[in-house]
């Protein structure tokens, strides 16, 4: 019984074959990686509106190398290219296969790359934040103003309309049934400002909105291979793991007896194998 994941030490005769087409994959996928993700230099403003050097590479250039690597395996089948993200950690894959026999050749490559967030090289950055404080600092005054004004106010207009001893949730009560009265009181809160705090809170959206649209993204990842264990642990690298499998009544069983396979389906593994490597060369 031999476990499917190419790679793994063995005795097996079989296994080191595709042991050694597999580790002649991996260095070739490495350097093509290496190659697809070469950086360049960029400067981008931080949020104090400091300026700073970073490197980046074009994702783009990954998933490019990918679909052309896929649609030249004939005879394999794929997925599309995923790009998933989780905050500030991403990751472009593919997965492939091909069947010989009662037997499954799985192939996954897949970068994993952080994203780092810089505002663009543009004065607007500055001015928009600029406005952006003063209007927070003005909210926050007339907010913590209105709060003090604003519950005197419903007191004196509950007492007013004859509500003289109510509890606090006997007010949340009378609010929730009754929209007429907590629409007007809400009215007269607002109207005990000068200042518009809903012209200024939309004003604020905006800005932030245009903020956003002023970062841009850097990408960085390590040029080193790493596994599937550090893949999920969110480590920085490239992945190409092939995986053979047995099927038995259209299930795929992850362990088998590879002395049951036939020499002509062993040729025909060790084929697939050498495609891999002739396109990767290319």
């Amino acid at each position: 019984m031999r476990n499917v994941r190419l790679g793994t030490s063995s005795s097996d005769e079989f296994i080191q074959k595709l042991n050694e087409k597999n580790k002649k994959i991996q260095e070739i996928f490495l350097e093509k990686m290496k190659k697809a993700t070469r950086t360049v230099t960029v400067k981008g403003m931080l949020g104090d509106s400091t300026i700073a050097e970073q490197t980046t590479f074009d994702p783009m250039l990954v998933q490019e190398f990918f679909k052309k690597t896929i649609q030249k395996l004939q005879g394999w089948a794929s997925q599309d290219i995923t790009v998933t993200n989780n905050e500030d950690l991403r990751r472009i894959f593919v997965k492939f296969e091909s069947i010989e026999g009662n037997y499954i050749t799985s192939g996954h490559m897949s970068i994993q790359f952080h994203v780092l967030l810089y505002y663009k090289l543009d004065n607007k950055v500055i001015e928009f934040q600029k406005e952006l404080s003063q209007i927070i600092d003005k909210t926050k005054n007339t907010e913590t103003n209105l709060a003090d004004e604003g519950e005197q106010h419903i007191i004196k207009k509950l007492k007013d309309l004859g509500y003289d001893d109510l509890a606090h949730k006997d007010l949340f009560e009378l609010f929730y049934e009754n929209d007429e009265l907590r629409d007007k009181i809400y009215h007269d809160i607002d109207g005990l400002s000068d200042v518009d705090v809903q012209s200024l809170l939309k004003r604020k959206k905006q800005l932030f909105d245009e903020l956003d649209n002023l970062l841009m993204e850097c990408y960085q990842t390590s040029a080193v291979l790493i596994d599937d264990s550090k893949l999920v642990t969110g480590e920085e690298g490239f992945l190409f793991s092939l995986d053979l499998e047995h099927v038995k009544n259209n299930v795929k069983e992850g362990m088998f007896n590879t002395k049951k396979i036939s020499e002509n389906v062993k040729e025909k593994l060790l084929n697939r194998l050498d495609e891999i490597i002739k396109i990767l060369n290319i």
